[in-house]
């Protein structure tokens, strides 16, 4: 393998760790940042890494795009069910890997989201994204439904906005994305950064203990019945009570103080 090449595919996912946010950016900008094996690969391997320490996760992306969805043209040129299969098991993979890290994971989309790209913003914890960007997952455009992404879209988004996107492939505004569920906020460009910043910091602020907790959690119950979700609600919350920093916060809050965390 040649040096360029290896330098390539170190330089397809950049990672960044610094001041408790672990920041991934896409870096394939030629390729709209297209989920190819690759990427894949590299994603999968920097989350299984991501550092303890880390308070924040930002998947982030450079160039027009933030990303394009799968690779289709290195689809197409391994026409095998199995290949298809361990691919689509792979993405799925990394998507539950990110809701079962304990740190909140953040989007910030500097550009289009379409098909598996889509599936990535929507898969995040929370999205901020520039007010040009679009979304769509337009699989369908080709006779290809969006299978996988529909999993983390119909969990955002109402059950007919989602059903919507996925059977006609249309794109959707930025500040319709927000209004439907799909992002937190849309900004101008030059906002982009400094208010995934300011979100980062928010988080940060609070205690790891109680953030890890509440993820978990949050996502757990969603899947309960309404019984099972309370009881577990109890179970967590009552955990939550015995630990030092929520002792330290109560104890602040009482004494008109602010928290030694």
């Amino acid at each position: 393998m040649s040096n360029t090449a290896e330098q390539t595919e170190q330089d397809i996912l950049l990672a960044d760790h610094s001041n408790g946010i672990y920041r991934l950016t896409l870096n394939r900008p030629a390729k709209y940042n297209a989920l190819s094996t690759e990427m894949l690969n590299a994603l999968q391997s920097a989350i299984e890494n991501t550092p303890t320490e880390a308070r924040v996760v930002v998947i982030a992306a450079n160039g027009k795009a933030f990303c394009a969805g799968h690779d289709l043209k290195q689809m197409r040129g391994k026409p095998e069910q199995q290949y298809y299969q361990q691919l689509f098991d792979q993405c799925g993979h990394i998507m539950k890997m990110l809701l079962g890290l304990p740190q909140p994971v953040i989007a910030q989309i500097q550009g289009m989201a379409t098909a598996a790209g889509c599936q990535l913003v929507a898969n995040c914890d929370l999205a901020v994204a520039v007010n040009t960007a679009k979304f769509a997952v337009s699989g369908i455009n080709v006779g290809l439904f969006c299978s996988v992404p529909s999993v983390p879209l119909s969990r955002n988004l109402s059950r007919k906005r989602a059903f919507e996107m996925l059977m006609t492939g249309d794109f959707i505004s930025a500040d319709k994305a927000v209004d439907w569920g799909l992002l937190n906020a849309s900004v101008e460009p030059d906002e982009l950064e400094s208010t995934v910043n300011a979100l980062c910091e928010k988080i940060k602020s609070k205690p790891a203990v109680a953030i890890g907790l509440g993820k978990e959690l949050y996502y757990k119950q969603l899947e309960l019945p309404l019984v099972q979700a309370y009881q577990h609600a109890s179970d967590t919350m009552a955990c939550n009570m015995m630990e030092e920093d929520t002792s330290e916060g109560i104890d602040a809050f009482i004494g008109k103080r602010k928290p030694n965390w």
